[in-house]
């Protein structure tokens, strides 16, 4: 039975409910008088009961009619509400977008894409999450985050990556180090020094370019501690343990019992990188690329 009703049934119920005039219902839906008549006696018969009680005089809602036209018009309503957004969604003017991202672009890349989305796209939800590289590649590729910052320089082929940003590295020292910028042309006065580094597995590429710092000043550096955690670096150099090497940016936000000493005179980058899946056919990715690819952070 249901099969036989179709919405236009129902927008035709609700138009004679609201004038109990055929002749007017049938103006506002454009369609002649007989054929809203035929109409509603389609749809009652459907139902198998009455929706108004006709006579010569006028016409009136049957009680199951009143219920019908209240709840009715809530629940067209709500799907056309639903079609308006399913079609805002398409336009990718709509909807929620997942992210994961590295702790080090919470410094300055998604504070700065976030004041951008709010103002370009205030219909779209974001989701973040904390991940380390790894699991956002594998979160891209079984499609449980949409986006990624990663500080890699490789990922798997179905995967897409673009550089976003660019800074500098920076000793991390005890506060009462004697170490300034000026008198480090390289780093091999730090030779005997003892290092803490990003694990290797955090990031095999970001971890071959700090090594190349090293190289560079001609020596291998001392490890002894190794982390993922940028905190755990600041709390094993301010109690003695070493020193460390580390993106600029991760002087951000904390304000730690170490110093840090910029390195702007070595040729090597620390690199920020977006990576998506290229098969990810979500219709809010190509605007949130392209957003960011004209954001100067």
């Amino acid at each position: 039975m249901s099969n036989q009703i179709e919405l236009r049934h129902f927008r035709y119920f609700l138009a004679l409910a609201e004038t109990l005039h055929f002749r007017k219902a049938a103006e506002q839906l454009y369609i002649s008088q007989p054929a809203l008549s035929r109409q509603i006696q389609q749809l009652e018969q459907q139902l198998g009961y009455p929706l108004f009680a006709r006579n010569n005089k006028q016409v009136e809602l049957t009680a199951a009619g009143r219920f019908l036209q209240s709840e009715l018009a809530l629940v067209l309503k709500k799907i056309g509400n639903l079609l308006s957004q399913a079609g805002e969604i398409s336009k990718g003017v709509l909807g929620s977008i997942r992210m994961g991202y590295v702790g080090s672009a919470m410094q300055n890349i998604i504070p700065e894409l976030f004041g951008q989305f709010k103002t370009h796209l205030p219909g779209i939800q974001f989701s973040l999450q904390e991940l380390d590289n790894n699991k956002q590649v594998e979160g891209l590729l079984s499609r449980e985050i949409d986006l990624g910052f990663v500080r890699l320089q490789k990922v798997p082929a179905t995967l897409q990556i673009r550089p976003v940003w660019e800074e500098t590295f920076s000793l991390v020292v005890p506060l009462d180090s004697p170490l300034r910028k000026e008198d480090l042309r390289n780093l091999s006065a730090l030779r005997k020094e003892p290092f803490i580094l990003f694990e290797e597995d955090y990031s095999p590429s970001y971890y071959a370019k700090v090594m190349s710092i090293f190289s560079d000043s001609g020596f291998t550096p001392i490890v002894a501690h190794k982390t993922v955690h940028a905190n755990t670096i600041y709390r094993l150099v301010e109690n003695g343990f070493g020193i460390s090497i580390v993106p600029t940016s991760l002087q951000k936000g904390y304000q730690p019992s170490v110093r840090f000493v910029e390195l702007p005179g070595i040729s090597q980058r620390a690199v920020l990188s977006m990576i998506w899946n290229k098969e990810n056919q979500h219709p809010v990715l190509p605007q949130i690329l392209e957003m960011i690819k004209g954001v100067d952070i």
